[in-house]
């Protein structure tokens, strides 16, 4: 099912830019290395994203499948594509900024991007198996 109801996430988040891209909501947060002394690992991310709870659904919101794509850059700068489970949510602009807080905590991360996308739509079949046992989804 895809509703189509004309929403934009300026709709939903305060202080979204009014021109330019209306397709996705970046946040940033920390500073650039130009060299590392170690590079981070992915599942050092991953870990971290897992401490954040979804508000509304019982579920962090990696295993909700809320997190689409994880890039670590050579100078440990982070890049990570999220979406929410419905454009409506109260959080639409928290979120991301969680995110990137949460991952600027690890040691050794550069800048970390977080960029809040709606395409492709978030659906219950990017929930991860564990995430569906919690829930009682089959």
């Amino acid at each position: 099912m895809n509703i189509n109801d004309g929403k934009t996430l300026s709709d939903f988040i305060p202080n979204y830019p009014k021109t330019g891209d209306k397709t996705s909501y970046i946040v940033k947060k920390g500073e650039s290395k130009k060299k590392v002394s170690k590079k981070i690992e992915l599942e050092s991310v991953i870990n971290s994203i897992k401490c954040i709870e979804d508000p509304e659904i019982p579920v962090n919101i990696y295993d909700l499948g809320l997190i689409y794509n994880i890039e670590i850059l050579p100078n440990n700068d982070v890049k990570i594509k999220m979406s929410l489970t419905a454009p409506g949510c109260p959080v639409a602009g928290e979120m991301p900024q969680e995110v990137a807080d949460t991952v600027c905590k690890i040691n050794n991360v550069g800048e970390v991007e977080v960029e809040l996308i709606w395409d492709p739509p978030w659906t219950v079949e990017r929930m991860s198996e564990d995430a569906r046992l919690a829930l009682d989804i089959g």
